[in-house]
């Protein structure tokens, strides 16, 4: 069984909605890379069940996407980044490893899993800003603007924080998976508290 995770093989979309049946993976150095990955990791033996897991932001206690985000929303100077319209394919770090170990007990399940929130579909930066500084009783009402991110991370990175893409995890929910943290509120009061 192969598994990988990792944010970037759809490309950014304000309208396209994703499912793991969707292409992707041939318009930037990130989409490239997770199909280089995901082609490497193919063992070709019908023996071998096969699983990829494409993950959003993944949120969690310790490290990820949080700690990355937390300061500026404890000092009261968070909120969104650029316009904050874009899209922002989440997931909480125990629904990843829920998705993760449902595949490997899931006999017979193959394939491309979506590991993101079932409501990660509808969030955009601007609704995780707000949310973020709901949870920390704090404002979130600053922007960071799109030239200071681009300037920060580079063109290529900064692609993935300004550009958004609408993802919903589909096959995962048709597998049975049940998420512990569907929605984003509950996610971050989980990690926040």
């Amino acid at each position: 069984m192969s598994s990988i995770l990792f944010r970037g093989y759809y490309r950014p979309s304000h309208t396209t909605k994703y499912t793991e049946e969707s292409l992707g993976g041939d318009f930037d150095f990130f989409s490239r890379l997770v199909t280089s990955w995901e082609e490497a990791a193919k063992i070709p033996s019908e023996a071998t069940r096969q699983l990829v897991v494409r993950s959003g932001a993944v949120l969690g206690k310790d490290g990820g996407a949080i700690s990355q985000m937390i300061w500026p929303f404890r000092l009261g100077l968070g909120g969104p980044i650029g316009s904050g319209h874009q899209h922002f394919p989440w997931i909480h770090v125990s629904d990843l490893a829920g998705i993760v170990t449902h595949a490997l007990q899931k006999e017979g399940l193959r394939g491309i899993l979506n590991g993101v929130s079932p409501t990660a579909v509808d969030t955009t930066n601007e609704d995780f800003a707000r949310a973020m500084g709901s949870v920390l009783k704090r404002p979130a009402f600053l922007p960071l603007p799109g030239f200071v991110v681009k300037a920060v991370f580079g063109s290529e990175r900064s692609t993935m924080l300004l550009d958004g893409q609408r993802v919903v995890p589909k096959r995962t929910l048709e597998s049975g998976y049940t998420f512990a943290f569907p929605d984003l509120s509950s996610a971050l009061q989980d990690i926040l508290d």
